[in-house]
């Protein structure tokens, strides 16, 4: 297949990324696009290797303008890049606002908290002349 390129699905039709997860194929910049078909069989086989319920299969696949494989999306969804990096921010966001929240009862602690009182005596104080 010279203008072309092989892919690799599972079982929910999800496609096999360069980042070592699964996607459904809704971004195709994303998915591993191998050149000959016996990498691709290869690389399914080491998959198939490390978990056992892989049911995968090599799709030949026809690619657009930017060399992309043109595929039909699965059904089961992944998130995007997108929604990763939203979710990825929200929790940053949650985290920060956790520790603005914990610095700010330790400094309402310490505000409210009585002045212990020292128990040493000052010394008098001499003035000299």
């Amino acid at each position: 297949m010279s203008d072309g390129v092989f892919v690799i699905r599972n079982q929910l039709g999800q496609f096999w990324t360069r980042a070592a997860e699964w996607v459904d194929g809704r971004e195709p910049q994303r998915i591993l696009k191998i050149k000959h078909h016996d990498e691709a069989v290869n690389q399914l086989v080491e998959l198939s290797a490390k978990d056992i319920d892989l049911r995968g299969e090599v799709l030949a696949c026809e690619v657009d303008e930017r060399k992309d494989p043109i595929i039909e999306a699965s059904s089961h969804l992944t998130p995007t890049l997108a929604e990763k990096a939203a979710e990825k921010a929200a929790e940053k966001a949650a985290q920060a606002a956790r520790l603005a929240a914990e610095e700010n009862a330790q400094t309402q602690e310490l505000d409210d908290a009585p002045e212990q009182e020292n128990d040493e005596e000052e010394p008098p104080r001499t003035v000299a002349v």
